[in-house]
């Protein structure tokens, strides 16, 4: 079948705020005449425009391909223009001249998702291409509006640009990434350390030796340098646990250098008030998983993890997601940076959470914990959510506490649970029901550190309060006696007890 691109020139907000209709007219018919040439000039044709877009067809996935870095690179005004476009693969049909069919309407809905300046394609793209001869990586997995389930999407990384993975980022400002370049003598290693292995081949004697100088790391902690690479080599790597830095060397620098230069700033100091003493921390460690069937009203939910830490019920940022069904819970990772105990797993690929793990995201290392009781497990990732109590002062916890207090966050919507039958469910839906509005009371509990000891106080009668001791748990049904190391479970929410730093 044919092959579709569709492109979108957008210029600067301010600019064309400030211009009339002319001036806008102007732009797009340069944008046009700049863009006409290079779709004919790889065998394509423009079918139509639609103000500042294009539809075009392709017969050919690669080529359409690079007309798309051609046309990036094409600035026809003086003014600057914001290039994104989308490509998809597949069967069309011809009507009076313009294209229909589901592959031209996952263009359009790749499009929406695709940022400015950047090159998006979908999988029947990605089978159809020839991969050793365009530089790409993917993007993950998107729900598309009016496309059945999740689409996995894919970039195009030019030679000027790359998108370095979130563990190479937090690696570099951590001064944790080690950058081993061949032929080079080898740094030394910090704690904990990401490796970049920079101008070998993959496959080649010289990255082996390389690796065997390592001594033993998290093969999620290795990450390969390259651009255009051949499936096989692409495959080979990845099957080895190992992330890659698509990009060439000169944007990998330079992507790096922004990450570690100093920075003259003048940012303004707090001053802590000395007189308030905090004696006790509460911090929102993560996502509780009640067990299902819940009241015969969920059968099944999921909720996602954004790159801050929190879980929401959906996401176009989500790097995973964590689904709960009767019998299993399930991660789900929607990026390509994910490793569950040590092992990267792709995208899009399910794993069964039964065990103790480790899942390690660029929000950092989530821990799952079994629990029982009214709940299948626990998902922990400190927060930046914290609050700090003076000892005697009370605070409480809930979706509205009286201050001072800490408010669990809101996740409102109904789109990660799938529901049981009959009437009971239906009249749930109907009333908006979510976990965390039905499982969390405004004021949930009090906390109160005095004199030595910490007291628990469930405030809410039918929103139950669970305190959770080396994977043990228990509902608090009058004030309990808690301790630093504790856990508090409220509806889906998780609160640490910390001493204070």
């Amino acid at each position: 079948g044919d092959h579709r691109v569709r492109t979108r020139g957008k210029a600067r907000t301010e600019y064309r705020d400030r211009s009339d209709r002319e001036g806008v007219r102007r732009i797009l018919a340069d944008h046009e005449s700049a863009v006409r040439p290079l779709v004919e000039r790889f065998g394509g044709r423009v079918v139509k425009n639609i103000g500042d877009s294009f539809l075009c067809l392709f017969s050919s996935a690669t080529d359409a391909l690079r007309a798309s870095l051609e046309i990036q690179k094409v600035d026809p005004t003086e003014h600057e223009l914001a290039m994104r476009i989308a490509l998809t693969t597949g069967d069309i049909e011809i009507i009076e001249g313009d294209a229909f069919g589901d592959s031209v309407n996952l263009a359009s809905r790749i499009l929406a998702k695709a940022a400015p300046g950047e090159i998006w394609f979908g999988a029947g793209t990605r089978a159809c291409m020839n991969a050793a001869e365009i530089a790409w990586e993917s993007v993950g997995w998107f729900r598309l509006k009016g496309v059945p389930g999740e689409q996995q999407c894919f970039r195009v990384v030019p030679e000027n640009r790359v998108w370095l993975p979130h563990a190479v980022v937090a690696a570099a400002e951590s001064d944790k990434l080690v950058r081993i370049q061949r032929g080079k003598p080898q740094p030394s290693l910090p704690p904990d350390p990401i490796v970049l292995f920079e101008g070998f081949e993959p496959g080649s004697a010289d990255l082996s030796d390389a690796m065997d100088a390592l001594p033993v790391l998290d093969p999620a902690s290795l990450f390969l340098a390259t651009y255009r690479i051949a499936p096989e080599d692409r495959q080979g790597w990845t099957e080895f646990a190992s992330g890659l830095v698509i990009g060439q060397p000169a944007a990998i620098d330079a992507a790096i250098f922004d990450i570690t230069r100093p920075l003259n700033e003048t940012g303004e100091i707090y001053a802590l008030d000395g007189s308030a003493t905090i004696y006790l921390e509460l911090v929102l460690r993560g996502l509780a998983l009640p067990a299902v069937p819940l009241s015969d009203v969920v059968a099944a939910y999921s909720y996602e993890l954004l790159p801050d830490g929190h879980w929401v019920t959906r996401s176009d940022r989500a790097m995973l997601r964590v689904e709960v069904t009767p019998d299993k819970v399930t991660i789900l990772p929607l990026r390509n940076d994910i490793s569950i105990a040590g092992a990267l797993v792709p995208s899009g690929e399910p794993v069964e959470l039964r065990t103790p793990v480790a899942i390690a995201t660029a929000a950092g290392v989530v821990q799952y914990c079994p629990i029982q009781s009214g709940y299948i497990g626990a998902l922990l990732l400190d927060t930046s959510m914290k609050l700090g109590i003076k000892n005697g002062q009370t605070a409480e916890i809930g979706r509205k506490p009286n201050p001072p207090g800490l408010a669990f966050p809101s996740r409102e919507g109904q789109d990660n649970i799938r529901w049981c039958s009959g009437q009971r469910a239906a009249r749930a839906r109907s009333e908006d029901f979510s976990l965390d509005r039905v499982l969390v009371g405004r004021q949930q509990a009090a906390i109160k550190p005095e004199r030595g000891s910490i007291e628990l106080h469930p405030l809410h009668e039918e929103c139950a309060t669970y305190v959770l001791r080396e994977g043990r748990i228990g509902r608090a049904k009058r004030p309990v006696r808690v301790r630093i190391g504790d856990m508090i479970v409220a509806g889906t929410n998780v609160i640490g007890l910390r001493a204070p730093e």
